[in-house]
Protein backbone atom coordinates (compact mmCIF):
# COMPACT_ATOMS: atom_id res chain seq x y z
CA UNK A 1 0.00 0.00 0.00
CA UNK A 2 1.23 3.48 -0.86
CA UNK A 3 1.28 5.26 2.49
CA UNK A 4 1.26 9.05 2.66
CA UNK A 5 4.06 10.97 4.35
CA UNK A 6 3.15 12.86 7.54
CA UNK A 7 4.81 16.01 8.83
CA UNK A 8 4.52 18.35 11.81
CA UNK A 9 3.58 21.90 10.78
CA UNK A 10 2.60 23.45 14.11
CA UNK A 11 3.30 22.99 17.81
CA UNK A 12 1.93 24.44 21.04
CA UNK A 13 2.93 23.88 24.67
CA UNK A 14 1.58 24.82 28.09
CA UNK A 15 3.93 23.40 30.72
CA UNK A 16 5.16 23.88 34.28
CA UNK A 17 8.39 25.41 32.92
CA UNK A 18 6.92 27.59 30.18
CA UNK A 19 3.50 28.70 28.98
CA UNK A 20 4.36 28.55 25.28
CA UNK A 21 6.81 26.72 23.05
CA UNK A 22 9.58 29.32 23.27
CA UNK A 23 9.40 29.50 27.07
CA UNK A 24 9.24 25.71 27.29
CA UNK A 25 12.42 25.29 25.23
CA UNK A 26 14.22 27.90 27.30
CA UNK A 27 13.17 26.08 30.46
CA UNK A 28 14.41 22.76 29.07
CA UNK A 29 17.81 23.99 27.92
CA UNK A 30 18.35 26.02 31.10
CA UNK A 31 17.61 22.99 33.25
CA UNK A 32 14.72 24.63 35.10
CA UNK A 33 12.73 22.58 37.60
CA UNK A 34 8.98 23.16 37.59
CA UNK A 35 8.49 21.61 41.03
CA UNK A 36 7.37 23.78 43.95
CA UNK A 37 4.95 23.66 46.90
CA UNK A 38 1.33 23.17 45.80
CA UNK A 39 -0.71 26.37 45.58
CA UNK A 40 -4.03 24.99 44.29
CA UNK A 41 -5.13 23.63 47.69
CA UNK A 42 -3.86 23.16 51.24
CA UNK A 43 -1.55 20.15 50.91
CA UNK A 44 -0.15 20.33 54.45
CA UNK A 45 -1.75 17.01 55.49
CA UNK A 46 -0.63 15.13 52.37
CA UNK A 47 2.49 12.99 52.24
CA UNK A 48 3.50 14.89 49.09
CA UNK A 49 3.06 18.64 49.33
CA UNK A 50 4.53 19.76 45.99
CA UNK A 51 3.95 19.34 42.28
CA UNK A 52 4.85 20.84 38.91
CA UNK A 53 2.03 23.36 38.54
CA UNK A 54 1.65 25.92 35.76
CA UNK A 55 3.27 29.25 36.67
CA UNK A 56 1.97 32.81 36.13
CA UNK A 57 -1.03 31.35 34.38
CA UNK A 58 -4.25 33.33 33.99
CA UNK A 59 -7.03 31.49 32.18
CA UNK A 60 -8.96 34.71 31.51
CA UNK A 61 -6.14 36.02 29.35
CA UNK A 62 -6.84 33.09 27.01
CA UNK A 63 -10.52 32.16 27.36
CA UNK A 64 -13.57 34.27 28.26
CA UNK A 65 -14.45 33.80 31.93
CA UNK A 66 -17.98 32.61 31.20
CA UNK A 67 -16.75 30.04 28.68
CA UNK A 68 -13.90 28.91 30.91
CA UNK A 69 -16.36 28.05 33.70
CA UNK A 70 -17.92 25.47 31.39
CA UNK A 71 -14.60 23.65 31.00
CA UNK A 72 -12.51 21.53 33.32
CA UNK A 73 -8.90 22.74 33.46
CA UNK A 74 -7.74 19.82 31.30
CA UNK A 75 -9.94 21.14 28.47
CA UNK A 76 -8.83 24.71 29.04
CA UNK A 77 -5.21 23.59 28.72
CA UNK A 78 -6.03 21.67 25.53
CA UNK A 79 -7.64 24.73 23.97
CA UNK A 80 -4.69 27.00 24.82
CA UNK A 81 -2.00 24.65 23.48
CA UNK A 82 -4.07 24.05 20.35
CA UNK A 83 -4.49 27.80 19.76
CA UNK A 84 -0.71 28.20 19.76
CA UNK A 85 -0.18 25.22 17.46
CA UNK A 86 -2.84 26.35 14.98
CA UNK A 87 -1.42 29.87 14.84
CA UNK A 88 2.06 28.41 14.39
CA UNK A 89 0.87 26.19 11.53
CA UNK A 90 -0.44 29.08 9.45
CA UNK A 91 -3.42 27.00 8.34
CA UNK A 92 -6.12 28.98 6.52
CA UNK A 93 -9.42 27.36 7.48
CA UNK A 94 -11.07 28.71 4.35
CA UNK A 95 -8.59 26.89 2.12
CA UNK A 96 -8.65 23.37 3.59
CA UNK A 97 -11.25 20.62 3.38
CA UNK A 98 -12.72 20.65 6.89
CA UNK A 99 -14.31 17.24 6.29
CA UNK A 100 -10.77 15.85 6.04
CA UNK A 101 -9.50 17.63 9.15
CA UNK A 102 -9.81 15.89 12.51
CA UNK A 103 -8.93 16.05 16.18
CA UNK A 104 -7.38 13.18 18.13
CA UNK A 105 -6.41 13.97 21.71
CA UNK A 106 -5.09 12.11 24.73
CA UNK A 107 -5.90 12.34 28.43
CA UNK A 108 -5.27 9.71 31.04
CA UNK A 109 -7.91 10.95 33.48
CA UNK A 110 -9.94 13.81 31.99
CA UNK A 111 -11.96 16.09 34.26
CA UNK A 112 -10.68 14.95 37.64
CA UNK A 113 -11.10 18.32 39.34
CA UNK A 114 -14.68 18.61 38.13
CA UNK A 115 -15.54 15.12 39.36
CA UNK A 116 -13.86 15.71 42.72
CA UNK A 117 -15.49 19.09 43.30
CA UNK A 118 -19.01 17.95 42.39
CA UNK A 119 -18.84 14.85 44.57
CA UNK A 120 -17.38 16.80 47.51
CA UNK A 121 -20.12 19.44 47.16
CA UNK A 122 -22.82 16.74 47.15
CA UNK A 123 -21.28 14.87 50.10
CA UNK A 124 -21.15 18.04 52.19
CA UNK A 125 -24.83 18.79 51.58
CA UNK A 126 -28.04 17.38 53.04
CA UNK A 127 -28.37 14.59 50.50
CA UNK A 128 -30.45 16.61 48.05
CA UNK A 129 -29.05 15.86 44.57
CA UNK A 130 -27.81 19.23 43.37
CA UNK A 131 -25.31 18.99 40.53
CA UNK A 132 -23.96 21.49 38.04
CA UNK A 133 -25.62 20.98 34.62
CA UNK A 134 -22.11 21.07 33.12
CA UNK A 135 -20.85 18.31 35.46
CA UNK A 136 -20.89 15.52 32.87
CA UNK A 137 -19.77 17.59 29.84
CA UNK A 138 -16.89 19.06 31.88
CA UNK A 139 -15.76 15.68 33.20
CA UNK A 140 -15.73 13.37 30.18
CA UNK A 141 -12.31 12.98 28.58
CA UNK A 142 -13.54 13.35 25.00
CA UNK A 143 -15.04 16.81 25.56
CA UNK A 144 -11.66 18.35 24.75
CA UNK A 145 -11.83 17.19 21.13
CA UNK A 146 -15.44 18.35 20.97
CA UNK A 147 -14.50 21.90 21.96
CA UNK A 148 -11.51 21.97 19.61
CA UNK A 149 -13.52 20.74 16.62
CA UNK A 150 -16.30 23.24 17.30
CA UNK A 151 -13.84 26.14 17.44
CA UNK A 152 -12.06 25.28 14.20
CA UNK A 153 -14.87 23.52 12.32
CA UNK A 154 -12.89 20.28 11.91
CA UNK A 155 -15.45 17.64 10.86
CA UNK A 156 -13.22 14.59 10.38
CA UNK A 157 -12.48 11.81 12.91
CA UNK A 158 -12.76 13.11 16.45
CA UNK A 159 -11.94 11.16 19.60
CA UNK A 160 -9.76 10.86 22.70
CA UNK A 161 -7.32 8.06 23.46
CA UNK A 162 -7.07 6.82 27.04
CA UNK A 163 -4.00 4.70 27.76
CA UNK A 164 -2.85 6.26 31.04
CA UNK A 165 0.54 7.95 30.71
CA UNK A 166 0.88 6.75 27.11
CA UNK A 167 -2.29 8.61 26.02
CA UNK A 168 -0.60 11.62 24.39
CA UNK A 169 1.74 9.49 22.27
CA UNK A 170 -1.14 7.14 21.51
CA UNK A 171 -3.10 10.11 20.11
CA UNK A 172 -0.17 11.23 17.93
CA UNK A 173 0.28 7.71 16.54
CA UNK A 174 -3.44 7.43 15.77
CA UNK A 175 -3.36 10.81 14.00
CA UNK A 176 -0.26 9.71 12.06
CA UNK A 177 -2.02 6.52 10.95
CA UNK A 178 -5.21 8.27 9.80
CA UNK A 179 -3.22 10.68 7.64
CA UNK A 180 -0.83 8.16 6.13
CA UNK A 181 -3.78 5.90 5.26
CA UNK A 182 -5.26 8.80 3.31
CA UNK A 183 -8.29 9.33 5.56
CA UNK A 184 -7.36 12.85 6.66
CA UNK A 185 -5.22 15.74 5.44
CA UNK A 186 -4.76 17.56 8.75
CA UNK A 187 -5.08 16.49 12.37
CA UNK A 188 -4.83 18.38 15.63
CA UNK A 189 -3.38 15.95 18.15
CA UNK A 190 -1.69 15.94 21.54
CA UNK A 191 -2.70 15.60 25.16
CA UNK A 192 -3.67 17.48 28.30
CA UNK A 193 -3.98 16.72 32.00
CA UNK A 194 -4.99 18.61 35.14
CA UNK A 195 -4.58 16.14 37.97
CA UNK A 196 -2.93 18.37 40.60
CA UNK A 197 -5.92 18.07 42.92
CA UNK A 198 -6.59 16.56 46.34
CA UNK A 199 -7.80 13.36 44.64
CA UNK A 200 -4.81 13.24 42.28
CA UNK A 201 -2.14 13.77 44.92
CA UNK A 202 -3.95 11.61 47.48
CA UNK A 203 -4.52 8.78 45.04
CA UNK A 204 -0.95 8.62 43.82
CA UNK A 205 0.29 8.95 47.41
CA UNK A 206 -1.80 5.94 48.39
CA UNK A 207 0.01 3.98 45.66
CA UNK A 208 3.39 5.20 46.97
CA UNK A 209 4.13 6.46 43.45
CA UNK A 210 5.06 10.07 44.24
CA UNK A 211 8.26 11.52 45.61
CA UNK A 212 7.87 12.81 49.16
CA UNK A 213 10.95 15.04 49.09
CA UNK A 214 9.02 17.97 50.59
CA UNK A 215 12.18 19.66 51.87
CA UNK A 216 13.57 19.99 48.32
CA UNK A 217 10.84 19.85 45.66
CA UNK A 218 13.05 21.23 42.89
CA UNK A 219 15.37 18.21 43.19
CA UNK A 220 12.66 15.60 43.73
CA UNK A 221 12.41 14.39 40.13
CA UNK A 222 15.77 12.72 39.61
CA UNK A 223 15.59 10.01 36.93
CA UNK A 224 18.43 7.46 36.98
CA UNK A 225 19.81 8.85 40.24
CA UNK A 226 20.52 6.34 43.00
CA UNK A 227 18.26 8.22 45.43
CA UNK A 228 15.19 8.55 43.19
CA UNK A 229 12.03 7.62 45.06
CA UNK A 230 9.01 8.51 42.95
CA UNK A 231 7.69 10.83 40.30
CA UNK A 232 6.49 14.43 40.58
CA UNK A 233 2.99 15.15 39.32
CA UNK A 234 2.71 17.80 36.61
CA UNK A 235 -0.04 19.49 34.59
CA UNK A 236 -0.46 21.15 31.22
CA UNK A 237 -0.84 20.32 27.53
CA UNK A 238 0.98 19.85 24.26
CA UNK A 239 -0.51 20.15 20.77
CA UNK A 240 0.83 19.17 17.35
CA UNK A 241 -0.56 19.85 13.90
CA UNK A 242 0.09 16.82 11.72
CA UNK A 243 -0.37 17.21 8.00
CA UNK A 244 -0.03 15.12 4.88
CA UNK A 245 3.30 16.11 3.32
CA UNK A 246 2.04 17.09 -0.15
CA UNK A 247 -0.81 19.05 1.44
CA UNK A 248 1.67 20.95 3.59
CA UNK A 249 4.08 21.50 0.69
CA UNK A 250 1.32 22.80 -1.58
CA UNK A 251 0.50 25.61 0.84
CA UNK A 252 4.15 26.43 1.59
CA UNK A 253 3.94 25.36 5.22
CA UNK A 254 6.84 25.48 7.64
CA UNK A 255 7.78 21.86 8.44
CA UNK A 256 9.38 20.96 11.76
CA UNK A 257 9.89 17.24 11.27
CA UNK A 258 8.45 14.12 9.69
CA UNK A 259 6.64 11.47 11.72
CA UNK A 260 8.01 8.20 10.40
CA UNK A 261 6.99 5.46 12.79
CA UNK A 262 5.00 4.48 15.82
CA UNK A 263 4.82 1.42 18.01
CA UNK A 264 2.37 0.15 20.63
CA UNK A 265 2.61 -2.81 22.98
CA UNK A 266 1.35 -4.19 26.29
CA UNK A 267 3.42 -5.56 29.15
CA UNK A 268 0.65 -8.05 30.05
CA UNK A 269 2.39 -8.20 33.42
CA UNK A 270 0.99 -5.97 36.23
CA UNK A 271 -1.50 -3.12 36.61
CA UNK A 272 1.10 -0.60 37.79
CA UNK A 273 4.60 -2.15 37.84
CA UNK A 274 6.64 -2.37 34.62
CA UNK A 275 7.93 -5.69 33.35
CA UNK A 276 11.20 -6.14 35.30
CA UNK A 277 13.19 -6.96 32.15
CA UNK A 278 11.50 -4.26 30.09
CA UNK A 279 9.82 -6.74 27.74
CA UNK A 280 6.98 -4.42 26.71
CA UNK A 281 9.37 -1.48 26.33
CA UNK A 282 11.67 -3.61 24.18
CA UNK A 283 8.81 -4.70 21.96
CA UNK A 284 7.40 -1.21 21.48
CA UNK A 285 10.73 0.36 20.46
CA UNK A 286 11.41 -2.51 18.03
CA UNK A 287 7.92 -2.04 16.62
CA UNK A 288 8.45 1.71 16.12
CA UNK A 289 11.77 1.13 14.35
CA UNK A 290 10.23 -1.52 12.10
CA UNK A 291 7.29 0.76 11.30
CA UNK A 292 9.71 3.57 10.39
CA UNK A 293 11.88 1.17 8.34
CA UNK A 294 14.85 2.38 10.38
CA UNK A 295 17.78 0.71 12.08
CA UNK A 296 18.73 1.34 15.73
CA UNK A 297 21.81 3.27 14.60
CA UNK A 298 19.57 5.78 12.78
CA UNK A 299 18.35 7.20 16.12
CA UNK A 300 20.33 10.04 17.73
CA UNK A 301 18.27 10.86 20.81
CA UNK A 302 15.75 9.05 22.99
CA UNK A 303 13.42 11.12 25.14
CA UNK A 304 12.77 8.39 27.68
CA UNK A 305 9.72 7.78 29.84
CA UNK A 306 12.14 8.16 32.79
CA UNK A 307 9.72 9.02 35.59
CA UNK A 308 12.20 8.78 38.51
CA UNK A 309 10.68 5.63 39.98
CA UNK A 310 12.98 2.90 41.31
CA UNK A 311 11.68 0.13 39.04
CA UNK A 312 10.57 2.02 35.94
CA UNK A 313 13.90 3.65 35.15
CA UNK A 314 15.75 0.34 35.40
CA UNK A 315 13.39 -1.60 33.13
CA UNK A 316 13.48 1.12 30.45
CA UNK A 317 17.27 1.23 30.35
CA UNK A 318 17.42 -2.57 30.09
CA UNK A 319 15.09 -2.34 27.11
CA UNK A 320 17.16 0.37 25.42
CA UNK A 321 20.31 -1.73 25.73
CA UNK A 322 18.53 -4.76 24.27
CA UNK A 323 17.16 -2.85 21.30
CA UNK A 324 20.11 -0.59 20.52
CA UNK A 325 23.05 -2.79 21.49
CA UNK A 326 26.41 -1.05 20.95
CA UNK A 327 24.66 1.99 19.47
CA UNK A 328 23.15 2.68 22.90
CA UNK A 329 26.52 4.19 23.85
CA UNK A 330 26.36 6.63 20.94
CA UNK A 331 22.87 7.87 21.74
CA UNK A 332 21.87 10.76 23.91
CA UNK A 333 19.25 9.75 26.44
CA UNK A 334 17.37 12.23 28.59
CA UNK A 335 14.29 12.51 30.74
CA UNK A 336 12.68 15.91 30.49
CA UNK A 337 10.33 14.81 33.30
CA UNK A 338 13.22 15.77 35.58
CA UNK A 339 12.13 19.35 34.79
CA UNK A 340 8.44 19.24 33.88
CA UNK A 341 7.35 16.49 36.23
CA UNK A 342 5.04 13.81 34.89
CA UNK A 343 2.10 15.22 32.92
CA UNK A 344 0.43 11.80 32.67
CA UNK A 345 -1.73 11.83 29.51
CA UNK A 346 -0.03 15.00 28.28
CA UNK A 347 3.50 13.68 28.76
CA UNK A 348 3.82 12.14 25.31
CA UNK A 349 2.74 15.36 23.63
CA UNK A 350 5.14 17.74 25.37
CA UNK A 351 7.95 15.18 25.11
CA UNK A 352 7.41 14.72 21.38
CA UNK A 353 7.65 18.51 21.13
CA UNK A 354 10.91 18.40 23.12
CA UNK A 355 12.24 15.96 20.52
CA UNK A 356 11.07 18.15 17.65
CA UNK A 357 12.82 21.14 19.22
CA UNK A 358 15.97 19.06 19.70
CA UNK A 359 15.91 18.45 15.94
CA UNK A 360 15.26 22.12 15.22
CA UNK A 361 18.03 23.42 17.49
CA UNK A 362 20.42 20.44 17.16
CA UNK A 363 20.60 20.28 20.94
CA UNK A 364 19.55 17.66 23.49
CA UNK A 365 17.85 18.88 26.68
CA UNK A 366 19.26 17.47 29.91
CA UNK A 367 18.23 15.10 32.66
CA UNK A 368 18.63 17.39 35.68
CA UNK A 369 18.99 16.50 39.36
CA UNK A 370 21.66 13.88 38.94
CA UNK A 371 23.71 13.68 42.12
CA UNK A 372 24.70 10.04 42.66
CA UNK A 373 25.40 7.29 40.13
CA UNK A 374 23.32 4.14 40.52
CA UNK A 375 25.30 0.95 40.01
CA UNK A 376 22.13 -0.63 38.54
CA UNK A 377 22.81 1.35 35.35
CA UNK A 378 25.67 1.18 32.91
CA UNK A 379 26.97 4.68 33.50
CA UNK A 380 28.86 4.63 30.21
CA UNK A 381 25.49 5.46 28.68
CA UNK A 382 24.98 9.15 27.96
CA UNK A 383 22.04 10.24 30.10
CA UNK A 384 22.75 13.93 29.28
CA UNK A 385 23.04 14.66 32.99
CA UNK A 386 22.52 18.21 34.25
CA UNK A 387 23.49 20.14 31.09
CA UNK A 388 22.16 20.21 27.51
CA UNK A 389 24.42 18.89 24.78
CA UNK A 390 24.88 20.17 21.25
CA UNK A 391 25.02 17.36 18.69
CA UNK A 392 23.65 16.29 15.32
CA UNK A 393 20.03 15.30 15.90
CA UNK A 394 18.45 13.86 12.77
CA UNK A 395 16.04 11.38 14.32
CA UNK A 396 14.49 11.03 17.76
CA UNK A 397 12.49 8.35 19.54
CA UNK A 398 10.09 9.22 22.36
CA UNK A 399 8.86 6.64 24.88
CA UNK A 400 5.75 6.76 27.07
CA UNK A 401 4.54 3.93 29.27
CA UNK A 402 1.34 3.83 31.31
CA UNK A 403 -0.36 2.01 34.18
CA UNK A 404 -2.00 -1.12 32.85
CA UNK A 405 1.15 -1.96 30.91
CA UNK A 406 0.42 0.37 27.96
CA UNK A 407 3.51 1.30 25.92
CA UNK A 408 3.85 3.74 23.00
CA UNK A 409 6.93 4.90 21.11
CA UNK A 410 7.09 7.37 18.27
CA UNK A 411 9.91 8.31 15.87
CA UNK A 412 10.34 11.71 14.22
CA UNK A 413 13.12 12.80 11.90
CA UNK A 414 14.55 15.85 10.25
CA UNK A 415 13.21 16.53 6.78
Amino acid sequence: MNLKRVVVTGIGALTPIGNNVEEYWQGLTNGVSGAAPITKFDASLFKTQFACELKNFDIESHIDKKEARKMDPFTQYAMIATDEAMLDSGLDLEKINLNRAGVIWGSGIGGLKTFQDEVMYFAQGDGTPRFNPFFIPKMIADISTGYISIKYGFKGPNFVTVSACASGTNAIIDAFNYIRLGKMDVTICGGSEAAVTQAGIGGFNAMKALSQRNDSPETASRPFDKDREGFVLGEGAGALILEEYEHAKARGAKIYAEVVGGGMSADAHHITAPHPEGEGATNVMKSALEDANMKPEDIDYINVHGTSTPLGDISEVKAIQKVFGDHAYKLNISSTKSMTGHLLGAAGAIEAIAGILAIKHQEVPPTINHFTDDEEFDNKLNFTFNKPQKRAVNAILSNTFGFGGHNCSIILKKI
